[in-house]
């Protein structure tokens, strides 16, 4: 598969921003407020930082975010239980979902 320089050069800033400290000097990432924000961190937060959410979010609509949360429990093992599954798919495709 060939990546076009567009999506690495979006990519790349996407991961720059992502990265990038906030201006009170903390590095903690903080997701947007949002209902069922609580199960996200509960359950995203256990195997990667917050961040990778928002460096995907221009990529993903609910379909990909559904895909992603998926991959998450059967290919990596996440503990996450059939009705957390759809409240993280929800909480991302509404915050996060590419529009």
């Amino acid at each position: 598969m060939r990546v076009s320089r567009k999506a690495l050069l979006i990519a790349a800033a996407v991961v720059a921003v992502a990265c990038e400290a906030r201006a009170d000097g903390s590095s903690e990432f903080q997701l947007k407020a949002g209902t069922n924000l609580d199960v996200v961190e509960q359950n995203c937060a256990a195997c990667h930082g917050l961040e990778y959410i928002e460096m995907n979010s221009p990529f993903l609509d609910q379909k990909g975010w559904g895909a992603e949360v998926t991959k998450m429990v059967n290919a990596f093992g996440a503990p996450i239980d059939a009705v957390d599954q759809q409240k993280i798919i929800d909480y991302l495709s509404s915050n996060y979902g590419k529009k």
